[in-house]
């Protein structure tokens, strides 16, 4: 498959800078460890967080991090896509005989935020064995997809904020209150922000149909399993982001350059 052909390219490239490499991979590595850290002076104050215990926030934080981490080592392509505009190499893209999500996927390959998933795996392997739950099919079944979920969801986020560049030509940092901003948000379960913001980003960027909804199964807090089933929501969502990067393609008119 050809977008393996770019990851070649792009270890290759990575390679040749090793040390670069290594610092920044340890960067992310301990700016996510931090952030967890905080969370856990958090808990360590005041015990719970409206009646959630560390564990349970501790996978919410786990999981949606997790799936930033790998949204942006695979799907960071999308995130600088304005600069492909500007430099007319989108009209490069248009005359190929690929698709142009393959090709805008394949641009922009960040293999050093591996070091943010590494750790985001730890957490999420700590909070499992905090949790201290008996698991069966169906909770595996459930963080499964709430993960998968939330990579194709941040993933539509960032082709929603790529497709604005087709107006605009630069990329508007707003965007950034939906993915950055975003991750922060559903790293806690959103019952702690006000009815607004958990409406927003359950039934207009549904973050908490990775996180707080089928969390609510995985922990027991209810056995209805429709809550589970919420993390397919992402299906819907996505194929309104791709077909709103579909309308932007049709009416692009290049930069002139």
């Amino acid at each position: 498959m050809i977008y393996f052909k770019y990851f070649k390219m792009v270890l290759g490239t990575f390679s040749q800078y090793r040390l670069n490499m290594a610092l920044v991979i340890a960067g992310q590595f301990f700016y996510t460890l931090f952030a967890f850290f905080s969370m856990y002076l958090l808990f360590d104050r005041f015990g719970t967080l409206d009646g959630w215990t560390f564990g349970e926030v501790a996978l919410c934080f786990a999981v949606i991090n997790t799936a930033f981490a790998i949204t942006e080592c695979f799907a960071r392509g999308f995130d600088m896509f304005s600069g492909l505009v500007k430099r007319g190499a989108f009209d490069r893209i248009m005359l190929r005989p690929r698709g142009t999500i393959l090709q805008v996927l394949g641009d922009s390959i960040e293999i050093t935020r591996i070091g943010r998933l590494l750790v985001t795996v730890f957490i999420l392997v700590f909070a499992v064995n905090q949790m201290q739950l008996e698991w069966d099919a169906m909770q595996v079944v459930t963080l499964i997809l709430m993960l998968t979920s939330g990579v194709f969801i941040f993933t539509g986020v960032f082709i929603l904020g790529a497709s604005v560049c087709f107006w605009t030509v630069e990329g508007l940092e707003f965007i950034n209150i939906f993915t950055d901003g975003g991750r922060q948000f559903a790293a806690y379960p959103l019952t702690i922000y006000n009815k607004w913001i958990v409406r927003f980003f359950t039934f207009i960027i549904p973050y908490g149909c990775v996180n707080y909804l089928p969390l609510l199964y995985v922990t027991g807090r209810t056995d209805n399993p429709l809550y589970a089933l919420t993390t397919l929501l992402f299906v819907p969502f996505v194929a309104i982001c791709l077909l709103v990067w579909r309308f932007g393609v049709r009416r692009y008119l290049s930069t002139g350059n």
